[in-house]
């Protein structure tokens, strides 16, 4: 079983090697998600602060599970970012879950997935963001690939620290592919919180809490309710 740990961290690695700076999360993503036999993978920063960074995201599934999270602020990414620990959300379709808006959100929204784990990317003593990991089938995955994937989680953080200065060095403008969503779901709507606190001269955690509470009563994403905010399509 070492081996396997150490092939599944090493193919993560390998492929981040052979990434250009601006396909490099994406390039990990979708190596996280094919090594380790999943369905779908996201990886953020950040995960429950106005300045969340997506990194990217395999599919338009591991995408809205993404965005669920951040707009009810509960699920298992956050529990694993806040809590530094590995967080498996199982059992979805039975409605079993601690994080009830979280769970019948994607229960009526993603019926189709049925687990999902997530992983703290750390840096020394330091949580910065999450690995998430979705399935279809309900059950946890086993002891192995548990151990697998907190392997492959370090492998990302040391394949994303040398490329920091390329991914980040205009906060304004990402560096990495695909752009559009990137920006929907990370610059575009630190921006937006910024002006919604400017504009009710509340603080900025009031104005992200106001922005979700739109998104969720409203059913729309938070992407949307940033590009209405900044008056541009969601793409944008």
């Amino acid at each position: 079983m070492a081996a396997r740990r150490l092939s599944a961290a090493q193919t993560v690695a390998d492929a981040a090697a052979r990434a250009a700076p601006g396909e490099l999360p994406r390039t990990l993503c979708l190596s996280v998600r094919d090594v380790l036999a999943v369905d779908g993978a996201a990886l953020s920063l950040f995960t429950d602060t106005p300045s969340r960074q997506l990194l990217c995201a395999s599919d338009a599934t591991a995408l809205r599970l993404e965005e669920i999270q951040f707009t009810v602020a509960e699920g298992p990414c956050i529990s694993a970012a806040s809590e530094d620990v590995a967080v498996v959300g199982g059992g979805l379709r039975q409605h079993v879950t601690r994080w009830p808006f979280f769970g019948a959100t994607v229960v009526a929204e993603l019926p189709e997935v049925g687990a999902v784990h997530a992983f703290p990317l750390r840096v020394a003593d330091q949580t910065l963001g999450c690995m998430e990991l979705y399935t279809r089938g309900e059950d946890a995955l086993d002891a192995p690939t548990l151990r697998a994937c907190a392997q492959v989680a370090d492998a990302v953080v040391r394949a994303l620290l040398p490329a920091r200065t390329a991914l980040f060095d205009d906060c304004a403008f990402p560096q990495w592919q695909p752009v559009d969503v990137v920006r929907a779901h990370w610059s575009s709507t630190h921006l937006a919180v910024g002006v919604v606190a400017a504009r009710s001269g509340m603080s900025i955690a009031g104005a992200l809490a106001t922005m979700r509470a739109e998104a969720f009563s409203s059913g729309r994403t938070l992407a949307e309710i940033t590009a209405a905010v900044l008056g541009r399509p969601p793409s944008a």
